[in-house]
C-alpha cells in the first residue's frame, strides 16, 4: 500500500472526528488516537468536526489549540449529521489516506495501525468490535439488524456501528453522504467497485452505553436499509424495480378483470356495484404508470451512460508488439494513480523468443 501524500509537504493520513451527540471527554480521547497514528510512522493531520453548538466540545477543542496541538476544527452552523459531518471534514482533509473515528470510547486505540495497514489489500478498511461486550437483548438486536442487512444487500457486515474506518482518499472522493447513510459506507464502497475489508478491533471498557431506542428510530433505521438497497441494487437498473413492481400490480389488476369478464359472460353475474371492477380497473392503470416511470429513469440511464462505469480495474497486463531479434530484458512493475482509482500495471519488455 503506498500511503505517500498528494505532495510531499502534506499529510499522509487524515484523520476525521465528526463530533456529534454521543461524545467523550475528547483532550484524553484525542491523546488516546494521536497515539494511535503516531505509530504508524506517516504524516497525519486531525479534523474535528463539531456538528451544530457543542459548547462542552468547542472549549475542549479551544484547549487543546491553546495547548499547540496541531487540529483543525470546523464548526457547523446547525447539527446536520454525522453523514454530513463527516462530508464537511473530508472536503478539508489532504492526506492520501481517510481515517475516521468515533468522538467517544469505542475501540481500543492501539489497533489503529491494523486497520490502516488492511489498506494493503484492500481498498476500504471497516472496524468490527471483538470481543464485543453487551446483554441478550444487545446481541438479539444486533444480529437482527445484520441479518436483515445482509438478506438485502447481500452484504457480510458484523459491526456496521462501528466507526472506526480507514479508506483510500478516491473512495471518499467517489462517495456522496447524505442522512444517516454514514452506517452503510461500506456497503456503498462495495457498489462502487471498491474492495472492503473488515478488521477486528478490540473494544474500549469505556463503550458500555446501555442504549434504548424509541420506536421511531428502528422505523428511520429501517427505511435506510431499503433506500441502501435501492442504491445498491437499482440505481443504474430502474427498470428492473418499477418494471416487476408495475408488472405485478398490472397483472393482478388484469386477473381480477378477466375474472370479472368471466363471471358476466358465462355465469350472468351484474357488474353493478362491484368494487373489484374499480379495484382492477384501479392495479391496471397503476401497474402501468409504475412501468413506464421505470422506462423513463432507464431513458435518463441510458442518456448519461456515456459517463458511468459499472467496473473498476485492478491490474493492466499489457505485452507490446513482437519485434523479431528483440532480446528478453525484464519486467517492469508501477502502480498508476488513475481518476477512478488506483491500479497495478505490469509491462512485459520480454516478447517470447523467436525461431528462424
Amino acid at each position: 500500500m503506498s500511503t505517500q501524500p498528494l505532495n510531499p509537504s502534506l499529510p499522509s493520513i487524515s484523520v476525521i472526528v465528526p463530533v456529534c451527540g454521543r461524545r467523550s471527554e475528547l483532550r484524553p480521547l484525542y491523546s488516546q488516537y494521536k497515539a494511535g497514528i503516531e505509530a504508524i510512522g506517516l504524516p497525519f493531520e486531525f479534523i474535528f468536526v463539531v456538528d451544530g453548538t457543542r459548547t462542552d466540545a468547542s472549549q475542549a477543542l479551544e484547549e487543546l489549540l491553546n495547548a499547540g496541538e496541531d487540529i483543525t476544527v470546523i464548526s457547523l452552523t446547525r447539527s446536520f449529521g454525522e453523514a454530513a459531518a463527516l462530508m464537511a471534514g473530508f472536503e478539508r482533509a489532504q492526506g492520501s489516506v481517510i481515517v475516521t473515528l468515533p468522538a467517544y470510547h469505542q475501540i481500543e486505540a492501539q489497533d489503529i495501525p491494523k486497520l490502516v495497514a488492511a489498506l494493503s489489500a484492500s481498498d476500504m478498511a471497516i472496524g468490527y468490535r471483538s470481543p464485543r461486550y453487551g446483554n441478550a437483548f444487545d446481541r438479539m438486536r444486533r444480529s437482527a439488524f445484520h441479518g436483515l442487512v445482509n438478506f438485502v444487500t447481500s452484504a457480510r457486515l458484523q459491526d456496521l456501528g462501528c466507526g472506526a474506518r480507514a479508506m483510500r482518499r478516491q473512495v471518499f472522493e467517489e462517495m456522496d453522504l447524505y442522512g444517516d447513510q454514514h452506517r452503510f459506507m461500506a456497503i456503498l464502497a462495495t457498489r462502487l467497485g471498491f474492495r472492503v475489508s473488515e478488521v477486528a478491533m478490540r473494544q474500549s471498557p469505556l463503550d458500555r452505553l446501555q442504549r434504548a431506542y424509541r420506536p421511531k428510530q428502528y422505523a428511520h433505521h429501517v427505511l435506510d436499509l431499503f433506500s441502501i438497497f435501492f442504491l445498491v441494487r437499482f440505481t443504474k437498473r430502474p427498470l428492473r424495480f418499477f418494471g416487476m413492481l408495475g408488472a405485478a400490480t398490472f397483472g393482478i389488476g388484469a386477473a381480477i378483470i378477466a375474472f370479472l369478464s368471466v363471471q358476466r359472460l358465462f355465469f350472468d353475474e351484474k357488474l353493478a356495484d362491484r368494487p373489484a371492477l374499480l379495484l382492477g380497473a384501479l392495479l391496471v392503470v397503476l401497474g402501468m404508470q409504475v412501468f413506464a416511470l421505470g422506462l423513463l429513469g432507464e431513458l435518463i440511464i441510458f442518456t448519461h451512460a456515456r459517463g458511468m462505469k459499472d467496473y473498476r480495474v485492478q491490474e493492466v497486463i499489457q505485452y507490446p508488439d513482437q519485434y523479431p531479434g528483440t532480446v528478453a530484458s525484464s519486467v517492469e512493475v508501477t502502480d498508476v494513480e488513475a481518476g477512478e482509482g488506483r491500479s497495478r500495471e505490469i509491462r512485459h519488455t520480454e516478447p517470447p523468443a523467436m525461431t528462424a
